[in-house]
């Protein structure tokens, strides 16, 4: 049974997303009734071999969310070293927050009640470009992956594959009528207006400070010329 903390804690998250978008995903519910079952779209980052990518996944939330992590299924085809054949993401902030000396990870790297959506996938769109390569859920791609890396790109099998499967997202989202970003400008672009606008008016605000202090030092002129003339008026102190 779903706890009603669960269903609050999604409600909020899944709100803020829709009114504050965050650059690299876009996420709706599958159903409107279903708070627990999340379509997400990843964008691949620029300049990277992802870069123009669309990938879609799902995202399944436990009935006691936020206390256990959500799943994470890669519905479109990723070749990828944390990415299982059937799609499922294999990524430490997903696992349960248990010791497990076995796993080479540390507790404070796996899931806990203050990450949330927003976290993990921003976790998600990082690994894409830099895969953890020691405990793979794909060996055949982390082994192409390693050599593409130690090639410094000669070896081109890694590449290869990425650039058909993103080209392949490509026409999924000509489908699905999505825009996909492909610059920085486009990628960042919530990111990089919001600093514009909050530095135009940091210029204002201290430029109105300006003014006033300007203001300031005429009126403590006008009290100096005031006491001077009316000098009983002081303490007796210039």
């Amino acid at each position: 049974m779903c706890s009603p903390s669960a269903i609050r804690a999604l409600s909020l998250e899944f709100k803020s997303l829709q009114d504050e978008p965050v650059e690299g995903f876009r996420v709706k519910l599958v159903t409107d009734e279903n708070l627990f079952e999340w379509e997400v779209a990843i964008f691949g980052p620029p300049h990277t071999l992802y870069e123009g990518g669309y990938f879609k996944a799902s995202m399944k939330f436990p009935p006691d969310y936020p206390y256990s992590p959500p799943t994470l299924k890669f519905l479109t085809k990723v070749w990828h070293p944390n990415v299982y054949e059937n799609g499922d993401l294999c990524i430490s902030i997903l696992h349960p927050p248990v010791d497990d000396p076995q796993s080479g990870e540390l507790p404070c790297e796996r899931w806990n009640p203050t990450q949330n959506v927003r976290t993990i996938l921003l976790s998600v769109i990082s690994l894409l470009n830099e895969p953890n390569t020691f405990s793979p859920a794909n060996v055949d791609a982390s082994v192409m992956y390693r050599k593409w890396k130690e090639s410094r790109g000669k070896d081109k099998e890694y590449e290869n594959i990425i650039k058909k499967q993103v080209l392949a997202s490509r026409l999924e989202a000509e489908k699905d009528n999505v825009t996909v970003p492909t610059t920085i400008e486009e990628y960042c672009i919530k990111h990089k207006s919001k600093p514009q606008e909050v530095d135009a008016h940091l210029t204002d605000f201290y430029d109105d400070d300006y003014d006033m202090d300007d203001d300031d030092d005429e009126d403590e002129d006008e009290n100096d010329e005031f006491n001077e003339d009316n000098e009983d008026s002081g303490n007796g102190e210039s």
